[in-house]
């Protein structure tokens, strides 16, 4: 038994309640599924977001990539932004330090002008994370600014995976690829 069976399921039940829709629709990867996974409705919930940091940072742990193995986690705004506070407000909780950071589509023209937003990830151990991944699009996306901003990306970590050919692209790109829950468990 995992460390995290029964606040994982409650989870699960939470993710089917408040996230899983019914019917046809067209996904950001271009592909039309039958039923579509509205992870903001679970990321940015009061009982749901505390439980997707608790399970993701214990997915993490029990994979080799807690605190201490991990510096900062974050990816393409804005799928990831809610679970990377999620797991940053998690592991303080556990007196961890594990920092959050977001990655913007394109760097700003004004200010500072970064496209990595955050603590600076340079030369630190990050996870990218989504929320739910079609084509790993998104996370590739992020992967790429963070290596960019001098980040050494060790994982990809997704709340659901969708089980369309994200985890075969994202590991080709020479990273892990975990999830947290499938979307087996949810239909």
């Amino acid at each position: 038994m995992k460390t995290n069976d029964t606040q994982r399921q409650r989870l699960i039940q939470l993710v089917r309640d408040l996230a899983v829709i019914e019917g046809e629709v067209t996904l950001a990867s271009g592909i039309v599924s039958d039923h579509y996974v509205d992870m903001r409705r679970a990321t940015l919930h009061h009982e749901a977001a505390p439980l997707i940091g608790h399970v993701m940072l214990d997915m993490l742990e029990e994979q080799g990539f807690g605190a201490g193995e991990t510096d900062a986690v974050g990816g393409l705004t804005m799928g990831a932004d809610p679970v990377a506070t999620a797991i940053l407000h998690a592991a303080a909780s556990r007196g961890l330090d594990v920092d959050a950071f977001v990655v913007r589509k394109a760097a700003k023209d004004h200010g500072m002008k970064r496209r990595v937003e955050g603590p600076s990830i340079e030369g630190r151990r990050v996870v990218i994370l989504e929320d739910t991944s079609t084509t790993g699009g998104s996370p590739l996306e992020a992967l790429e600014a963070a290596r960019e901003a001098g980040a050494d990306v060790v994982a990809v970590a997704v709340v659901v995976d969708r089980k369309t050919g994200a985890k075969e692209r994202i590991e080709e790109s020479g990273v892990p690829y975990l999830a947290a829950l499938s979307i087996d468990e949810l239909r």
